[in-house]
């Protein structure tokens, strides 16, 4: 098949075959495995776009890849363990990375896709317009795994963090001079290349293993003893459990489910039922209670806010 001939559909049906018999003795290829061609024809049509000009468009934007199977959050961790974790990243130069995943739900992919020009220092909030990876040891970018863009408002703390990280950018970017490679990217090396993947992944199990395991004498490590540490270790976490945290703090919290949805970049709400839906359960041990207690009298009902007049628009309320 001629490159030019290669549809939308013509990937979506081959991505359906890798599924069901792609495998050795026919067995289906895992969704991952998919996700994982996907992302190398994705780098080659984007170059045969880009740079030779060979098709008009990529046609994997618009394919559709099986779905992958969605998996309950585990055990994550608490608000004062969350705390702890972002006290022992403060000195690191890449804190506010670890700041907004927290902060904002967003994936590790989207978050180092983020450029200066996609943060709204006045709302405040951040646009989520692609998300980046590595596939074969090169840097790939497309688009959000909801295949939409997303905005995600922010608290005036994080945004603090934020602009204290833009100004310790500008100040490697002096020291750099002319290797610094400008790309607006708000994660950066110290020469202005795109932080990779692994970096940020690595490190949150540096950062814990280094609080849970005492200074060994003779080594350059330094005791963290100005942190109050916890009754017990650190408990283990991956990056993406920051994610976890945000989204379960939201639910508990009473955020209705479909704005949370949004703001973590789910596609259908439903899917934000199915990871987290032991939190929506707990949630909701007491609803009955509420209920009684609202109709008989015995505690105040929960009332609507009022409605926003049109001409004056809707206040939006960050969560």
């Amino acid at each position: 098949m001629r490159l030019q001939a290669v549809r939308s559909a013509t990937l979506t049906s081959m991505y359906k075959d890798l599924a069901t018999s792609g495998g050795q003795g026919g067995k289906g290829l895992s969704s991952r495995s998919v996700e994982y061609i996907n992302a190398i024809l994705r780098k080659a049509l984007n170059d045969a776009v880009n740079a030779d000009q060979l098709i008009p468009s990529n046609p994997c934007k618009t394919a559709k890849r099986p779905r992958r199977e969605v998996k309950t959050v585990g055990t994550i961790w608490s608000a004062p363990e969350l705390r702890t974790f972002l006290r022992l990243a403060e000195s690191h130069r890449l804190f506010a990375f670890y700041r907004l995943s927290a902060y904002s739900g967003a994936r590790r992919g989207e978050l180092l896709f983020l450029r200066w020009s996609d943060v709204d220092w006045k709302t405040p909030a951040i646009r989520i317009r692609g998300t980046a990876g590595m596939v074969g040891g090169q840097r790939t970018e497309g688009t959000p795994k909801s295949g939409r863009e997303r905005t995600v408002s922010l608290d005036p703390d994080t945004m603090a963090i934020l602009r204290e990280h833009r100004g310790r950018q500008k100040a490697e970017r002096e020291i750099a001079g002319g290797a610094w490679v400008d790309g607006d990217y708000v994660f950066t090396t110290g020469l202005g290349k795109p932080v990779p993947p692994d970096t940020v992944t690595n490190l949150i199990a540096v950062l814990i293993r280094q609080f849970n395991e005492p200074a060994i004498p003779g080594t350059r490590r330094t005791p963290r003893q100005e942190l109050p540490r916890p009754t017990k270790p650190l408990p283990p976490a991956r990056l993406h459990d920051l994610r976890h945290v945000h989204a379960t703090m939201l639910l508990t919290a009473g955020v209705p489910v479909h704005v949370v949805a949004e703001r973590l970049g789910h596609a259908d709400p439903a899917i934000t039922l199915r990871v987290y839906a032991h939190v929506i359960r707990k949630h909701a041990d007491g609803v009955a209670a509420t209920f009684a207690a609202a109709v008989d009298g015995t505690a105040p009902p929960v009332t609507a806010a009022p409605e926003e007049d049109d001409d004056e628009g809707s206040a939006l309320v960050a969560c």
